[in-house]
């Protein structure tokens, strides 16, 4: 059994410039913790590969395509390949989002 915990794993650097951390690197499949303080964001960008996120703490805004809706604990939102996406977290508590990009990513993000 392999077990990870996010705020021991090694935070990986990102054009976003936030807390990022890689926990989960197989062929079929990606997962990353991403931590935002209050205030803080990911750039929008666009993913070559399916991308689902799963709020574990907090409140943040999370947009896909043209649409931006506050989330909140438990959510998990689609964003399919593609697309446009990116999270905020507008609020005044810390946020933290595990994203699973399926199948691992093989090509940059590119960053909007």
């Amino acid at each position: 059994m392999i077990i990870t915990k996010w705020n021991q794993a090694q935070q990986k650097k990102n054009p976003h410039n936030v807390d990022v951390r890689l926990l989960y690197d197989k062929s079929d499949a990606q997962a990353m913790h991403i931590f935002l303080n209050p205030g803080e964001k990911l750039n929008p960008h666009i993913t070559p590969v399916d991308v689902f996120f799963v709020v574990l703490e907090g409140e943040p805004s999370i947009q896909v395509g043209e649409e931006i809706k506050q989330t909140e604990y438990n959510a998990l939102i689609e964003s399919p390949k593609n697309i446009k996406h990116c999270i905020y977290n507008e609020t005044d508590k810390p946020a933290r989002i595990l994203v699973v990009k399926t199948p691992k990513q093989s090509s940059a993000s590119k960053i909007l």
